[in-house]
């Protein structure tokens, strides 16, 4: 009978599974308690958001610094442009295929464990960049590095949800939102300082002290996975229709932004990336063990949720790659342009770490997140009426920094506490795979407006990049307009 034979394989892949985990050391597969005197501490939960956070910190430093190195790789390895940009692409890709399957593998074995595992992996692969003796070599290396940056990033956003008490989801995840912005804003000084003065290896070899560092820290400071999920299976047809998706989306996105490549090669990509996304949904819905459950959208918190973290960081990625290239245009230096273009984080590092203080604490998180969204579209709309120039631009996109800040923790947290706790993991990774999308289209888009003819040469700036942006976060304002300022009528059963 079908049922004999599938618990019989259950029963030989359980007994395997027990073999395995008995020849290896505890330490390697079961997640360690944290000393007593830190788990009944009362801030307990503020040690292991501040652990989170700096990994968030890092990584955003980390991914807003290695395009410094283009030209030292260039010139090392005499390579062209396109070749060494896949130093960042293959990064990406890899990246973003794995955070879901690596989020739904951390529900069933333990988000801590895989998280640490992840530094693991990071901080070896973040050595070996740093004495990679070619630019294939280093490439390689850069596919290792982002499979130990998915085992992290997958369960930062869990681990913080499920370690913050009842009525500090938000606060806590405000707090890991301030820890990337101060990243992405101290990522180009830190970099430049680095590679003009010890060279591009330098920039990953500074991922190995403080990824020993934050493993020592996370080891005794991360609380234990306290629900697994476990399967009887893994969905291997799925992942590989999700990771056909992501890259047909990403190299589509990514031919899009280069004008030396036919648009159709963007658009026969962007056919694969929709027919295998069809394929995976399918699969989902069908499949014994599914890599997301299609219950989780159900509701509309999740679906509109990732839908407004997906623009909201396109929005907040986008003038990243804007303000250079248009104070470039005009004969601005990179430093001004990147002086002025601080104003964007620091105003979302502000807002996400004093948002919980300053704004009533009886707004549901929708209303918090219909605040954001206008402020940021507010600020967008006055960049399309104004000039694009170091008068107007810094006040503008404090602003903007102001209103991203207050809407996208608010959202993350409306996503996850929509998500049961058993599945934290593979939320935090739909969470993370929407960042990584949103910042891909982020930056396609604003490269493609550039080139639209007659643009970038106006004096007055890209208003067709402008509008992209003031597009998507209407969206985002869309997405979290309903009901804004009623609370949810509870459920009742």
């Amino acid at each position: 009978m079908p049922g004999d034979a599938t618990r019989a394989g259950d029963v030989k892949r359980e007994r395997i599974r027990l073999r395995i985990r008995a020849r290896l050391p505890e330490t390697l597969v079961r997640e360690r308690r944290r000393p007593e005197r830190i788990r009944t501490y009362a801030g307990a939960w503020r040690l292991a958001v501040a652990t989170v956070c700096f990994g968030a910190f890092m990584g955003q430093l980390d991914a807003s610094i290695v395009t410094l190195t283009y030209p030292g790789l260039r010139a090392e390895f005499h390579a062209s442009l396109a070749a060494v940009s896949w130093v960042s692409l293959a990064y990406l890709l890899t990246l973003t295929a794995l955070l879901l399957p690596v989020g739904r593998f951390s529900d069933a074995h333990g988000r801590k464990l895989l998280y640490l595992y992840g530094f693991v992996v990071f901080t070896a692969a973040s050595g070996s960049c740093a004495l990679a003796s070619s630019l294939s070599a280093l490439i390689a290396l850069r596919i290792a590095q982002a499979t130990g940056a998915a085992m992290m990033q997958a369960n930062s956003v869990a681990l913080v949800a499920t370690s913050a008490p009842p009525g500090r989801m938000r606060l806590a995840l405000g707090t890991q939102a301030a820890a990337q912005a101060l990243g992405l804003a101290l990522g180009p000084l830190v970099g430049g300082a680095l590679v003009s003065t010890l060279g591009w290896r330098w920039i990953f070899a500074l991922n190995v002290p403080v990824g020993l560092l934050t493993m020592t820290a996370g080891h005794f400071l991360l609380p234990r996975t306290r629900a697994h999920h476990r399967t009887r299976s893994f969905d291997w047809p799925g992942l590989a229709l999700l990771a056909a998706t992501t890259t047909g989306a990403l190299l589509a996105l990514s031919v899009l932004s280069r004008p030396a490549v036919s648009p159709w090669w963007a658009a026969a990509l962007f056919i694969v990336a929709v027919g295998t996304g069809w394929a995976f949904t399918l699969r989902q819905r069908h499949a014994l063990c599914p890599l997301v459950s299609p219950g989780l959208f159900r509701g509309p918190a999740v679906s509109f949720g990732l839908v407004g973290a997906l623009c909201g960081y396109l929005v907040l990625f986008g003038p990243l790659v804007l303000v250079p290239l248009v104070f470039a245009a005009h004969g601005s230096s990179a430093l001004s342009a990147g002086l002025i273009l601080t104003a964007l984080p620091a105003g979302f590092a502000l807002a996400a770490a004093s948002a919980e203080r300053i704004l009533p604490a009886v707004w549901s998180e929708r209303a918090r997140c219909v605040l954001g969204a206008a402020v940021s579209t507010g600020a967008l709309a006055v960049m399309l009426v104004v000039p694009v120039n170091a008068a107007w631009l810094p006040p503008a996109l404090a602003l903007l920094g102001l209103g991203l800040g207050v809407f996208i923790p608010a959202n993350n947290a409306l996503v996850m506490a929509a998500i049961p706790v058993r599945s934290s993991g593979t939320g935090g990774g739909l969470v993370n795979m929407a960042r990584g999308l949103g910042t891909a289209l982020g930056v396609a888009l604003v490269t493609l407006t550039l080139q639209l003819p007659g643009d970038a040469d106006r004096p007055d700036g890209p208003r067709y990049a402008v509008m992209a942006l003031f597009i998507a976060s209407l969206v985002t304002l869309a997405t979290t307009s309903r009901n804004a300022f009623h609370k949810p009528t509870p459920t009742i059963g």
